[in-house]
């Protein structure tokens, strides 16, 4: 069976690295990122695509600064805007697929239960209405597109709060954590492995299209906890496993630890759209969480490192 070409765009993120191991055995995979491409010029972007011609485009970069992006909204605008119609053009002309990944940060929060694909966008920040931007971007181009709606995105690399929680936690011995926000935990390789059940229905031949199917999904680590709840479960686990002391961990309320861009209480997301569409699952947050622990502890004591 002949590979088809999957070009990755953010090769070096939290999912592109994953998602590079991952679609191997699927596709023929080349990647970009900044500074080969400017996300933030169209004609880089067409050039980029124009290259490889994929058959597959995987839109795994952004701005991502959250609170950043309250002082650089034309920056937001043009990666998170207006780049993903961009691909979404060059994706319809060449007849390819484009899985492009959002956020829970398209809603406001206010809802007691999970949101749902139909539910109504107000998103709070800067960075939330640039994403949405990017998400009616695509929508207005239409082809062959899925966009994933994700959540609380952390891995083994990268700049995520886990791997910040474990460094601040051998510094200090009191961490105050926000304990008012609920969501579900999502690891960067539980994206790629959905991303990559999902591309392997669609792959040369397969015999099978999206057939009306291109849209919204949504796809995040099943179950819900919050920040605190999150940071609780994996330093305890981290100071069982090293046999060392976890911090004073202190709940707080998000008023005590304000930051530029508001934050959504609920970033809960149903994931039963995509589940019952493609019969794709993904992980409980505690299984997933697991998996990247014991994959850092592999690659510590890999380097000769104590855990």
């Amino acid at each position: 069976m002949t590979k088809a070409k999957a070009l990755i765009f953010g090769r070096s993120g939290q999912v592109g690295w994953e998602l590079r191991q991952k679609l191997a055995r699927l596709a023929g995979v080349a990647e970009v990122e900044y500074p080969r491409v400017d996300l933030s010029e169209p004609d880089s972007i067409r050039k980029a695509v124009r290259a490889v011609e994929p058959g597959f485009i995987l839109h795994a970069a952004a701005y991502t600064a959250v609170d950043k992006a309250e002082s650089e909204p034309d920056a937001a605008a043009a990666i998170n805007g207006t780049a993903p119609g961009v691909l979404a053009e060059e994706a319809k002309r060449l007849g390819s697929l484009l899985v492009h990944y959002s956020t829970d940060y398209v809603f406001d929060g206010t809802k007691q239960s999970p949101y749902i694909e139909t539910d109504t966008p107000n998103p709070l920040n800067v960075y939330g209405k640039t994403k949405l931007a990017g998400e009616n971007a695509i929508q207005s181009v239409g082809g062959d597109y899925l966009i994933l709606r994700t959540s609380w995105v952390y891995g083994a690399r990268g700049s995520n709060f886990l791997l910040t929680m474990l460094r601040l936690a051998k510094e200090r011995t009191e961490l105050r954590i926000v304990d008012d926000q609920t969501g579900a935990p999502t690891s960067s390789e539980s994206i790629a492995r959905a991303t990559v059940d999902l591309l392997a229905q669609f792959a040369p031949g397969s015999g099978r299209g999206l057939e009306g199917r291109s849209g919204i999904y949504h796809l995040t680590c099943t179950g819900a906890t919050t920040w605190f709840g999150f940071a609780k479960a994996f330093l305890t686990k981290q100071a069982r496993d090293s046999g060392t002391a976890t911090p004073s961990l202190v709940p707080i309320k998000t008023v005590d630890f304000l930051r530029p861009a508001r934050r959504p209480a609920n970033s809960r997301l149903s994931c039963r759209l995509l589940e019952e569409t493609f019969g794709v699952r993904v992980p409980n947050w505690e299984d997933a969480l697991s998996s990247v622990l014991e994959r850092l502890r592999e690659e510590t004591l890999a380097a000769g490192g104590q855990v």
